[in-house]
């Protein structure tokens, strides 16, 4: 019988892996959603499941819910939500307080719901989901969507005022600003189609933004073309003009009186405004040359803003990694940890720590292998995560900070580096444990290895680089047993023998010949193993007393059959393409990335200088990433301007005043490396993004301008005084839609709340780019017209003097 030869339990198969939540042990499983799955519906289906299961296990078994990445998700798009409620409401402000009137402002707000519904429907029809990106993008739009309406009603209203009766003036202030207002929404829209043109990930985050933004702006466009006038119709009748009745209630007095003195304010404001414009329209060229010159000066800010490919995002989350030294039994891991364990503990107050998971080990399965991004290789690597209460605690950053500079101190014999703990970096990543990623590819392993190390040390020099370690460690301790093939074919033996042996007393049968018996009384399949016994192998003596037998010869002790030596072996051996492969793994503190990347490459060039023939050596990554999204995003913003100009050209059939509108687009790049330099944020994929948005914006405020200065022009009036008058006419109008535009921001760019990071560069650099191209409409764009203007009107008069006899 089997027991009278061995012994016989049942029991689980050897440890590889340890798994525990907050101390204890546990069973931990992974739940990955698959493709365009919702993570919430995924993690709301687990929340329903739950307590089914615990409904049919034994009593005193528990289950739970850990390291839920939906509370990020949800807590992320309710704060887009949250900014874009305060962004409507002070829109609305503003808008009230500009016209005094709150019919006309209640119109107005209407088309932002509305709008983002529609909106919303299509982009569902394209398939797209609520996510981060589009709800930024909706809020985004908030401030914008009311240009149409606003216009459409101002218009509406000076046409009442002229004493038309209210269809009439519907009707021509509808048809007076219909291709204006057209033009105006097509160039916000126009400078979103580069980022359709666009791949990797910047493609797939911000397309979905653009659609949001594009469905949006359109609907409001076709909402002020047929519900606002219908609205003004009913709402307004009656009810046009101004009228000297005091409101019946204390609130609606205290308002009358706070227009009033805003009235008042503002007229004071135009008459110094208007002095000011003609001082500069009577030296234009010095002072159109001096703002220029700023606005280009301006722009050598650019190198210092530094570069990212996202902003940090601070998810709640930390994931620690920790190396003991190789070949370390997964036995004697776990005081090591608990030690680590406690120190995190001093370092993080207890009442901010919901959750402190340890996984101690090699991968627990193949499809941990496969789609883990830990870097756990063996027994002595351990993935600890921390995960920090809800909207009550520190900056995660900082706690890492200090985590890095103690650990190493407290145990120098321990190596620690930290991963990615939310999704956003997870995913620029492209499923590596860290942002950057040099890559030695090709050659031998001992020829190589040398120019690695070589490298990580001048790497850990490079100043912002942190956690710089090589992922292929090559010093695992191992026992290298050098066979005597002629003693084991005189003695009957083979190596095959030998191996088979070896593999059954130290690994057992299980790896290479699994056998499963059927429980009748269950029906579960139990895996039959044969191994040695473990606690028997205590030393080298036991090993070399292993009985090796096979063929026909008889058996004999393994120590009679191998000569013994001590060697290190690597802990994992990586390929690509068939080529060996070893990776150095860093990440970025205190730097940007761009920055960071620059001085790494000079250090890569001088390495592959000295690399043996046949190995390449690669940079991969963010890095990779970094540099492919700002180059398609730059040539972006070049191809939105000239659809701008080219737009243009063909609304206003002239290739001149085109130009001298977009001739605010200098001041808009000026006020958006001012504003990121101020505000301490590196230029990134969502500060490109909103530089490219901005564009259509403030080109849309310079129409309303040069339009008018274009009629005026053509009434006969010398462009000087054409410049004026729609400097002086149009400031109420620009600076109502700026002002709106910018309130409507502010939410985004100061960024409060769980993963408002992301979003706030974005609205950061829209709010600087019309704050100062505002301005330059104001006071630039008339000095451009007026400027060029007169000199074509000198040039066609010296022309006809000329030719006339």
């Amino acid at each position: 019988l089997v027991r009278d030869v061995a012994t016989v339990r049942d029991g689980a198969a050897p440890v590889t892996t340890i798994a525990r939540q907050n101390g204890e042990r546990g069973i931990l499983t992974s739940i990955f959603k698959v493709g365009r799955t919702s993570t919430l519906e995924v993690v709301e289906h687990v929340r329903q499941t739950i307590p089914r299961m615990l409904n049919l296990m034994p009593e005193g078994i528990n289950m739970r819910l850990m390291f839920d990445q939906s509370l990020f998700v949800k807590a992320a798009i309710g704060n887009v939500l949250h900014e874009a409620l305060i962004a409507a409401g002070l829109t609305a402000a503003m808008i009230l307080l500009f016209l005094g009137n709150w019919r006309t402002t209640c119109i107005i707000a209407v088309s932002i719901p509305l709008s983002i519904m529609v909106s919303l429907i299509a982009l569902y029809l394209v398939g797209e989901t609520i996510n981060l990106m589009t709800m930024g993008g909706l809020a985004l739009a908030v401030g914008i969507l009311v240009d149409d309406a606003t216009v459409e009603i101002e218009n509406i209203e000076r046409q009442m005022l002229l004493g038309k009766n209210p269809h009439q003036a519907i009707l021509d202030g509808a048809a007076e600003i219909a291709m204006p207002a057209l033009v105006s929404t097509l160039c916000i829209c126009i400078v979103f189609v580069p980022m359709f043109f666009l791949s990797g990930v910047a493609r797939s985050l911000f397309v979905p933004m653009a659609e949001a933004v594009v469905f949006a702006m359109l609907a409001s466009y076709v909402l002020s073309r047929t519900l606002v006038p219908t609205l003004v119709m009913y709402v307004m009748s009656g009810h046009h003009g101004h009228t000297d009745a005091p409101p019946g209630n204390a609130l609606a007095r205290g308002f009358q009186r706070l227009h009033h003195a805003f009235e008042r304010g503002f007229e004071q404001f135009r008459g110094h405004y208007v002095i000011l414009a003609s001082h500069l329209l009577n030296h234009r060229l010095r002072y159109s040359s001096a703002i220029l010159g700023f606005c280009l000066a301006s722009l050598g800010l650019v190198p210092l803003l530094g570069e990212d490919l996202f902003p940090a995002v601070d998810a709640g989350q930390i994931r620690l990694h920790v190396r003991a030294p190789s070949g370390t039994r997964i036995e004697e891991m776990p005081q090591h940890i608990d030690a680590v364990e406690k120190v995190i503990r001093d370092i993080i107050p207890a009442d901010e720590i919901a959750d402190l998971l340890d996984i101690i080990g090699g991968p627990y399965s193949t499809r941990n292998t496969l789609f883990g991004n830990s870097g756990t290789v063996e027994t002595a690597d351990t993935e600890i995560m921390i995960s920090l209460r809800p909207g009550d605690h520190a900056p995660s950053a900082d706690y890492i900070k200090r985590l890095r500079a103690e650990l190493p101190n407290r145990f120098p014999g321990l190596e620690f580096f930290f991963q990615p703990a939310d999704q956003v970096s997870q995913t620029l990543n492209f499923g590596v444990p860290a942002p950057i990623d040099i890559q030695f590819i090709g050659g031998k392993p001992e020829e190589v290895m040398p120019q690695v190390i070589a490298l990580e040390n001048r790497l850990r020099q490079v100043p912002g680089i942190v956690d710089a370690h090589i992922y292929q460690r090559m010093n695992r301790p191992a026992l290298d047993l050098e066979m005597n093939r002629q003693q084991l074919q005189q003695l009957g033996l083979s190596a095959r023998d030998l191996a088979q042996n070896l593999l059954l007393t130290l690994s057992g049968s299980m790896q290479t010949a699994p056998s499963f018996w059927l429980n009748p009384a269950n029906g579960n399949s139990v895996n039959i193993g044969v191994m040695g016994n473990p606690l028997d192998l205590d030393n080298l003596d036991a090993l070399m007393r292993t009985p090796v037998g096979g063929g026909n010869g008889q058996p004999q002790l393994l120590g009679n059959l191998v000569k013994v030596k001590r060697t290190v072996l690597p802990v994992a051996v990586t390929h690509y393409n068939a080529n060996n492969v070893f990776d150095i793994y860093a990440s970025v503190e205190g730097r940007d990335l761009g920055s960071v990347s620059r001085e790494i490459e000079t250090l890569v060039a001088d390495s592959r200088r000295q690399l043996p023939r046949g190995v390449e050596l690669n940079v991969r990554g963010q890095i990779e990433t970094l540099n492919s999204s700002f180059t398609g995003l730059a040539a972006g913003l070049a191809v939105a301007i000239v659809l701008l100009y080219l737009l243009l050209v063909v609304n206003f059939q002239s290739w001149l005043d085109p130009l001298i509108i977009v001739s605010a687009l200098p001041a808009a790049l000026a006020g958006i490396a001012w504003t990121l330099f101020l505000t301490g944020t590196t230029l990134s994929i969502p500060a490109l993004t909103g530089s490219i948005m901005a564009m259509g914006v403030v080109t849309a405020n310079s129409i309303l301008l040069v339009s008018f200065a274009r009629t005026r022009l053509a009434d006969g009036v010398p462009p000087v005084t054409a410049a004026l008058e729609a400097a002086a006419t149009r400031l109420r109008p620009v600076l109502m839609t700026a002002f709106a535009m910018i309130v409507g921001m502010l939410p985004m760019a100061i960024g409060w709340g769980e993963g408002a990071e992301q979003n706030a560069p974005l609205g950061r650099a829209v709010i600087g780019g019309l704050a100062f191209a505002t301005v330059s409409t104001l006071l630039f764009v008339p000095l451009v017209f007026a400027g060029t203007h007169r000199w074509l009107a000198h040039r066609l008069s010296h022309r006809t003097t000329f030719v006339t006899p």
